[in-house]
């Protein structure tokens, strides 16, 4: 079971390394969901401006307390473009790269190597993003072009498209799987967030749900999306401009939004205890917000996410800050409400364009950012 931190105690972001070698600004990071299993040591892979992907992995030493970090490869070979996505299989051997050449490379990893395997092409504009299922038999990735594509993967490491999902009217900026169904969620510039799940033949994909104005959608462009670790809650950021009121969002069973800057930017968390593939009604759907989080961002929310292994929800944005919520534990209300326990300013020399949580140790957190480097972050909270 995750262990929920966020309490009253004194909260620390301490820095623990820096990765340097992008020679333009990282665009994401992804931590390998195999590391500090078996033995493997953390593994995290980076993408960039400078077209490459770097895959950097922990190094433990004898002598120090603090293990080290190296770039163990540089993947260079495949796209002509910026690299905007990265994303593991679930067993940590495959690596999905999407470009802004509308192209995504598979790339394997055998024997401490990586081999680019399939280059899925299809996609008419720039790839934004890339996502793996639960089981690893399904990959998501949307685009400029405004569509979502679903690739299964075949026998023989091939890949096949078996579904385009129409539906959003403007650039896609962000595709990610629910924790343990497959049910698939599409954030975009087109001011909405659609979720996606197949129907009960099998035999393609349909839309359930869209979250969009009238009532408490969004009113511009959708970022990013983060789930927590059994589904059932999801956040989202939504930086609209709503005259001199913005507003962003969050929801049970999903994800975490941002959008373009406004004077209150703002997160919002939503419940559900329906499964999105199951739901059939019409009017609003099956999710209901819960609480507002708001009054902490000062410039527009690029990255949200939700750890699974400790509760919190860490923030990066374009005020250079890393921000960390959790659960308000001094709340006594029937209703949920969340608290800032941290505030690291300066974090990035620039914009921070992304943050993650380790997947197995609740105190490490790897952000990106305009800067071109990758810092490595210990989060501490008194009693």
């Amino acid at each position: 079971m995750a262990k929920k931190l966020g309490g009253n105690g004194a909260a620390r972001l301490g820095f623990l390394h820096q990765l340097e070698g992008h020679t333009d600004r990282v665009w994401g990071v992804a931590w390998n969901p195999a590391s500090r299993s078996g033995g493997a040591p953390s593994m995290l892979a980076s993408c960039s401006g400078d077209k490459t992907v770097r895959i950097w992995e922990q190094q433990s030493t004898v002598s120090s307390s603090s293990p080290s970090w190296t770039c163990q490869a540089v993947l260079d070979e495949s796209h002509s473009r910026t690299v905007r996505a990265c994303d593991w299989s679930p067993n940590g051997k495959l690596l999905a790269t999407g470009s802004f050449d509308a192209t995504t490379s598979i790339w394997e990893h055998v024997g401490g190597e990586f081999d680019c395997i399939a280059t899925l092409e299809g996609h008419e504009n720039e790839v934004k993003s890339v996502a793996w299922n639960t089981s690893g038999t399904l990959l998501a990735t949307c685009s400029r072009d405004k569509t979502v594509w679903i690739w299964e993967l075949q026998p023989g490491n091939d890949f096949e498209c078996v579904s385009v999902l129409n539906g959003h009217t403007q650039d896609v900026k962000m595709v990610l799987w629910h924790p343990s169904r497959d049910v698939l969620v599409s954030a975009s510039y087109d001011n909405t967030i659609k979720v996606w799940a197949e129907d009960r033949d099998g035999d393609d994909w349909r839309c359930v749900q869209t979250l969009a104005e009238p009532g408490w959608g969004h009113t511009s462009t959708v970022w990013q999306l983060s789930f927590n670790m059994s589904g059932d809650q999801m956040v989202s950021c939504r930086n609209a401009i709503l005259g001199n009121y913005a507003t962003t969002q969050c929801q049970k069973y999903f994800v975490a939004f941002a959008s373009w800057p406004s004077d209150d930017l703002q997160l919002m968390v939503w419940d559900s205890t329906v499964d999105p593939s199951e739901w059939t009604g019409n009017g609003g759907g099956p999710w209901k917000h819960l609480c507002t989080i708001s009054g902490h961002h000062e410039r527009t929310i690029f990255s949200v996410h939700w750890s699974r292994t400790n509760g919190l929800i860490a923030t990066g944005s374009a005020d250079d800050c890393i921000r960390i919520f959790a659960e308000d534990p001094t709340n006594v209300a029937s209703s949920v409400s969340f608290c800032k326990v941290l505030e690291k300013q300066k974090a990035h020399e620039g914009d921070v364009n992304s943050v993650r949580w380790h997947p197995k140790d609740p105190r490490l957190l790897a952000s990106a950012g305009d800067d071109g480097v990758i810092k490595i972050w210990e989060f501490e909270q008194d009693l």
